[in-house]
């Protein structure tokens, strides 16, 4: 959508998420001067950043009930955070409601966030995870110097200047969000750059591990799996006889697969039950409901068949926030991001964009990034078998943190 000038200077924001497996470390730079890893993160930010995740991900999965979904809400949290930074009035009252960050000031959230910036790097010599941040500033357009330099100190953000009139000023933007996904991600800025814009903000997760327990490839083989609109069909399901943390109860299966020698980051998968499906599991996705279910999981014996799948998804994250109720930062006429620069002209958030890229294999994975319901556990078998062949959902966290990192679902294959 074009704005015309009288609506003011537009705000472009971007979301990127990177996971990547299977090969060496890319470090990211100026990760060599990030503060030593902190010993314990502020809960506030890691119950706002699933909590959250949990709400805008339901938002997306019902306005596209029959493909497949794949978010970072990590990533989000943070870029919207960053923005947060210039947020006055309404404006900001909204953004904290939205990302539930009520009950924190402006320090302890900045703060939280450079702590989990410190936490997140490196933790597992098998495994890496990284996170960049950047702004990139018109040139000629003045910002607030506090509002720069508490995105540059607390997010360690790269802050850049360009000429956004020039026809390569995109390239140079796109060149960056390249590096940053390991050419997963070949850009977002679409040349030339609209007149009113005047910033864009660009988060990126970057992460590489293979499973602490690999599966054979010889083991893999073709099962039916029965697509969320009744179709079936043949995919290559991995297939592994062995210990598993597992849980169970009346609405899903669930198994936890961790990654590297120090199993801090693992994916969970959850299987809806044939006579519930995915639909009734989102309605319980929730944050309490979570934290519930994870500390339940235990060590048992069983067969897990999980498919091999591979997706891109990208999606304009506008409507989903609007109706989280953050809607004011997207309107030109009422929000207040005068924290930025000074005003008038009027600023606003034209755009949050998101891609991501995922693919799961047998070595490891690859990607390029509330109603409450009460749910009460059944009598766990001795021994489990799990056949990933329908519908399910899957997230993949820090478990030191408790701080989900992606989560998405898979609807057809």
């Amino acid at each position: 959508m074009r704005y015309t000038r009288r609506f003011g200077v537009t705000i472009l924001l971007f979301m990127f998420i990177m996971l990547l497996a299977l090969g060496g470390g890319c470090g990211l730079e100026g990760s060599e001067g990030m503060a030593a890893p902190v010993e314990e993160l502020d809960q506030r930010l890691v119950d706002a950043n699933n909590g959250f995740g949990f709400n805008l991900y339901r938002e997306l999965a019902s306005a596209a009930a029959d493909s497949n979904l794949f978010i970072s809400p990590s990533s989000i949290i943070t870029a919207l955070a960053m923005t947060y930074n210039g947020a006055e009035s309404e404006t900001r009252e909204a953004m904290q409601k939205t990302l539930q960050l009520e009950g924190m000031n402006l320090d302890e959230i900045n703060e939280a966030f450079a702590d989990l910036l410190t936490i997140l790097q490196n933790p597992d010599p098998e495994v890496e995870l990284a996170v960049a941040n950047s702004l990139w500033a018109r040139k000629g357009v003045a910002f607030h110097e506090e509002f720069m330099n508490r995105n540059s100190e607390y997010f360690d953000a790269e802050v850049a200047e360009l000429d956004f009139d020039d026809a390569a000023a995109a390239d140079v933007i796109n060149g960056w969000v390249k590096e940053k996904t390991r050419d997963k991600i070949d850009g977002i800025v679409d040349p030339p750059i609209n007149p009113e814009t005047i910033l864009f903000l660009i988060n990126a997760i970057y992460f590489n591990g293979e499973w602490s327990i690999p599966f054979d490839p010889e083991n893999t083989r073709d099962v039916l799996f029965s697509a969320v609109d009744g179709s079936t069909n043949d995919q290559p399901l991995m297939f592994r006889n062995d210990d598993f943390r597992y849980f169970e109860n009346e609405l899903f299966q669930a198994v936890n697969l961790p990654y590297g020698k120090n199993e801090r980051v693992s994916m969970y998968v959850m299987l809806p039950a044939e006579e519930v499906g995915l639909k009734q599991l989102h309605s319980a996705l929730n944050n309490t409901n979570w934290n519930s279910w994870v500390n339940s999981f235990r060590t048992m014996d069983g067969e897990l068949g999980l498919p091999r799948f591979s997706f891109e998804y990208e999606t304009s994250l506008n409507d989903a926030l609007n109706a989280l109720g953050m809607g004011i930062a997207f309107d030109e006429n009422a929000a207040d991001f005068s924290g930025m620069r000074p005003t008038p002209p009027s600023l606003f958030i034209s755009e949050v964009k998101h891609k991501t890229f995922i693919d799961v294999n047998e070595e490891g994975t690859e990607a390029a990034a509330v109603t409450s319901v009460e749910v009460g556990t059944t009598a766990m078998p001795e021994t489990f078998s799990m056949i990933v062949d329908r519908p399910f959902f899957f997230a993949i966290a820090d478990d030191m943190t408790g701080t989900i990192l992606f989560m998405g679902s898979i609807l057809k294959l």
